[in-house]
């Protein structure tokens, strides 16, 4: 299998033909297997995983799973050729078949256009830097550059960039994306660079697609085109997600990663069957150590009870036996023996009992929001308010926030929902109408940037700056709560992971008192175990709450009195 650069990614072709002129030297495979034995995978001072057996087959889409940490980035890492294994191997069939990562992007590259973007993100751009690096050898004449000129053509055929420049244009048309190929990736919004994003991805042409984390800033309808392009690949997908909905949806395996037991398990069948069989197998894994524990408690106990007995039974023979009753001592003493030896045969039963280890406690984020004094009833208002952002107008808009109203806010990205957000927090100022905040509201809130702390101070001490009223250990210990240790604690928050961040933004919520919850896309980077957590926090939470949201599960299972759909800059309530 080749080794990628990981500054660009390869994703598995869609088409087994191209419609590129044909080259004799260019043949791609119909399909790719990708296989892997016994891998195991981590850090040179920590192993992550072992033991996992995995072939994706042409049309196969395994999700990986597993709680932040447990080695899911990792995987895919390997699997692309970035990263070596600690143990075991990986192959692919045929041998050259192009293995593509898309991997997170959290930044984007100053000066880098859309078009540039692209072709990074599809393996287009450095494909057409190695086959003109190849065309130049030619000079040389030998064999050697003519075979090596050959397979960077076959590359770059492969890799689609013959006509990406003409695919590009009305594929953003498609995707709503407004700008031009020209546009530099720094002026987008996030809305719109997800949408490039997803660009990249519908306009890579591979052999096995690797994706970390896809779903991540995409709106409803970004959405539905990659599952739509997911089911539509002929080729093999392995794929990381938290979204719950585009995993029930589209992938027909799960390989999960657990980090408590350190086991890998692959279960056939798509999410919701994972769920039911996992769910099930922990259940009799419980079932089976409490039977064993039981059993082993209760041969422990009679050994116990004969042992005594038996040395009992010893004792009042020497001391109530008269010197000359031989006869009765040594009946006595007998009787003992026989108690001896069941206690011997116990103790070999307990040896020979198959050691069955207690499943351990998964780490659990228990998370709650801190309550403030209940706010005034109105707790926000927009009368006739408009906001007008270079060409953009939100609005006219008349809404009303209540004392303890749960809210959820939907629509497209690039619609208008943070700046209907910022209107009612009174972070801008209507261009016309009037906006409004009521008396004592205290607001907690997580924003797409995650951006509650400052950037350029240790995790620690921006905590302490806020809340001057914890002393530095009940920071500390919060922070642990939240799976924040002594790295992260003294880490820079700008240079925290977003799933960091993410966490640390939701210790910050624990710690204040709220009475107003503002929350933009929580379920970014959050992992499955921590987004049903931030779902029992909703579900108790008793104050006022506004939830933007593109996650599908967690939309129906949050309890919300309304719903408003903002689109093209204009409010619906439903």
């Amino acid at each position: 299998m080749r080794t990628r650069d990981a500054s660009y990614v390869l994703v598995a072709r869609t088409t087994t033909s191209y419609d590129a002129p044909h080259h004799p030297h260019y043949a791609r495979p119909v399909s790719a297997h990708l296989v892997a034995k016994d891998l195991a995978g981590g850090h040179a001072h920590r192993t992550l995983f072992e033991h996992l057996d995995l072939t994706v087959a042409p049309g196969d889409v395994v999700g990986v799973v597993g709680a932040n940490g447990a080695g899911k980035t990792t995987l895919l890492r390997m699997l692309a050729g970035d990263l070596e294994p600690l143990g075991g191997s990986l192959s692919t069939a045929p041998a050259d078949a192009f293995v593509g990562w898309l991997p997170q992007e959290h930044e984007r590259v100053p000066g880098e256009t859309v078009a540039a973007y692209v072709g990074r993100r599809t393996g287009a751009a450095p494909a057409t830097e190695a086959m003109e690096r190849a065309a130049e050898a030619l000079g040389e004449g030998t064999r050697e550059a003519e075979d090596a000129y050959a397979r960077a053509l076959d590359h770059w055929l492969a890799s689609g960039a013959a006509d990406l420049d003409e695919r590009i244009p009305p594929l953003l048309a498609d995707l709503g994306l407004e700008v031009g190929p020209e546009a530099l990736m720094t002026s987008l919004s996030g809305g719109q660079a997800a949408r490039a994003a997803l660009a990249a991805l519908l306009l890579s042409r591979f052999d096995l697609v690797l994706l970390d984390e896809p779903t991540n800033d995409l709106d409803l309808a970004g959405l539905e085109r990659l599952e739509a392009f997911v089911h539509g690949l002929r080729s093999g997908v392995v794929l990381v997600s938290h979204d719950r909905e585009f995993l029930s949806r589209v992938v027909t395996r799960v390989v999960e990663l657990d980090l408590a037991q350190h086991q890998v398990a692959v279960y056939d069948g798509g999410y919701d069957a994972y769920l039911e069989e996992r769910a099930t197998a922990r259940r009799h894994a419980r079932e089976a150590y409490e039977e064993f524990a039981d059993k082993k408690a209760d041969l422990v106990g009679r050994a116990r009870t004969q042992r005594e007995w038996s040395s009992q039974g010893v004792r009042n023979a020497i001391k109530k036996a008269p010197d000359n009753d031989k006869i009765r001592r040594r009946a006595s003493v007998e009787s003992s023996e026989k108690q001896a030896q069941k206690v011997r045969q116990m103790e070999s039963r307990i040896a020979r009992m198959e050691e069955v280890e207690e499943p351990r406690k998964e780490w659990v984020l228990q998370f709650t929001v801190g309550r403030a004094a209940r706010s005034s009833s109105v707790v926000a208002t927009l009368d006739a308010a408009t906001a007008t952002l270079g060409t953009f107008t939100l609005g006219p808009v008349s809404l009303q926030v209540g004392a303890g109203m749960r809210i959820g806010v939907t629509g497209p990205n690039g619609a208008g929902k943070t700046t209907l957000l910022r209107l009612l927090l009174g972070r801008l100022e209507p261009t016309t109408g009037r906006a409004s905040l009521g008396a004592s509201v205290a607001t907690g809130e997580i924003d797409q940037a995650r951006t509650g702390l400052d950037e350029l101070l240790p995790l620690g001490e921006a905590f302490e700056a806020v809340l001057p009223q914890l002393p530095p250990a009940e920071v500390r210990t919060l922070l642990a709560k939240f799976g924040l240790k002594a790295d992260q604690v003294t880490s820079p928050v700008g240079r925290l992971s977003p799933g960091e961040r993410t966490r640390a933004a939701m210790a910050l919520l624990q710690a204040r008192g709220v009475n107003l919850l503002v929350l933009d896309e929580p379920t970014n980077h959050l992992d499955l175990p921590a987004i049903e957590q931030l779902e029992q926090a909703l579900e108790s939470y008793e104050g006022a709450m506004l939830l933007v949201t593109h996650d599908r599960r967690l939309l129906d299972t949050v309890r919300l009195d309304e719903r408003w759909h903002v689109e093209a800059g204009r409010v619906s309530v439903g």
